[in-house]
């Protein structure tokens, strides 16, 4: 039966070009943006653990950061101690050649108080973004002996965390600018012979390798008070001092030695950890890639058979329209 006031084949092809032209829509908006899930209304329970994903990413990304500034920082204090285990070894042999009698060692003295003021100035150099691991003073209110990198974000069903990279650098820093305990700083002694204790300028006490340079302590009469190698001469308690004074920078350098081994160890860590950190930032972009992100190959086929189901639409709609004008031939 065919109706004027219905037409259902002309129903049935609107509803199917309806259809047809809302597939069509996503398939277009898949192809621009690249993504089968846009937003929460595609996948509701894809879409969060994405953007969830997309936002840890972002904060390994800012750990990255903080693992590139932690390396530099160690990098810093290793070249630091690099250059001053080369300053102590250099003394070290000043300090044998010195045993020899007959060395003027008052040009040993010379010669060994530049490499300590040369040590010192390094250790005070050696710093990156305000941080200083070798030149410190542990009398300072905000002193805080662990020095801690952020190493890793971590999320899991208990809440969100994050691990470190810490280093304590009691026994890394060279000079202690309130307290005296700094590798260079300490009271040494070897053989029986304890290095003397030295005050300089201020009223402060020096110790260890500090103590094997020449110090003035008033400025309007600028005489040394002490030489501790250019004043020992050949006697047998000297030399004894003089051996003492050998033994004292060897156990400086095995510190030192010790020390770049502790930063080494860390800074090989940092290393390693970036490494990791940016494979799991890749493998997070894969998963949240294989939840969202459209297969063009499929979707350009699809649009192209949509495209062609649109037009196949249309001329049914067209068909089923003119239906009623084929009634109206019955009547003439």
């Amino acid at each position: 039966m065919t109706s004027l006031l219905t037409n259902t084949a002309a129903m049935v092809a609107l509803q199917t070009l309806n259809a047809i032209n809302s597939d069509l829509n996503t398939t277009n908006n898949r192809v621009s943006t690249g993504l089968r899930i846009n937003k929460a209304a595609d996948s509701a329970a894809y879409w969060a653990i994405a953007t969830t994903t997309a936002s840890d990413n972002g904060a390994l990304g800012a750990v990255t950061d903080a693992l590139s500034i932690g390396e530099s920082t160690l990098d810093v204090a290793y070249g630091g101690l690099e250059t001053t285990r080369e300053s102590l070894q250099k003394i070290k042999e000043l300090l044998v050649s010195a045993r020899q009698p007959g060395v003027n060692r008052a040009n040993v003295q010379t010669e060994i108080n530049g490499l300590i003021t040369d040590m010192v100035n390094k250790a005070g150099a050696s710093v990156i973004n305000e941080q200083n691991f070798l030149s410190v003073d542990t009398t300072a209110l905000d002193y805080n002996a662990t020095k801690a990198v952020v190493a890793s974000f971590e999320r899991s069903s208990t809440g969100i965390s994050l691990s470190h990279i810490e280093l304590d650098i009691t026994s890394v820093f060279l000079v202690d600018t309130g307290g005296q305990t700094g590798i260079l700083d300490k009271a040494r002694a070897n053989a029986g012979a304890t290095i003397a204790q030295v005050t300089v300028e201020g009223g402060t006490t020096l110790d260890g390798i500090m103590a094997l340079a020449t110090y003035d302590t008033n400025d309007a009469d600028p005489t040394t008070i002490a030489s501790p190698v250019g004043d020992l001469a050949d006697s047998a308690a000297d030399l004894t001092i003089l051996e003492g004074f050998i033994g004292a920078v060897d156990e400086a350098l095995t510190e030192v030695i010790s020390a770049q081994n502790t930063i080494g160890v860390n800074l090989a860590r940092a290393t390693s950890q970036k490494v990791f950190v940016a494979a799991l930032m890749d493998a997070n972009e894969r998963a949240v890639g294989s939840l969202i992100d459209a297969n063009m190959e499929e979707e350009s086929t699809k649009l192209r058979a949509l495209q062609t189901q649109q037009q196949l639409s249309v001329e049914s709609l067209s068909i089923a329209n003119a239906s009623a004008q084929n009634v109206l031939q019955l009547f003439r």
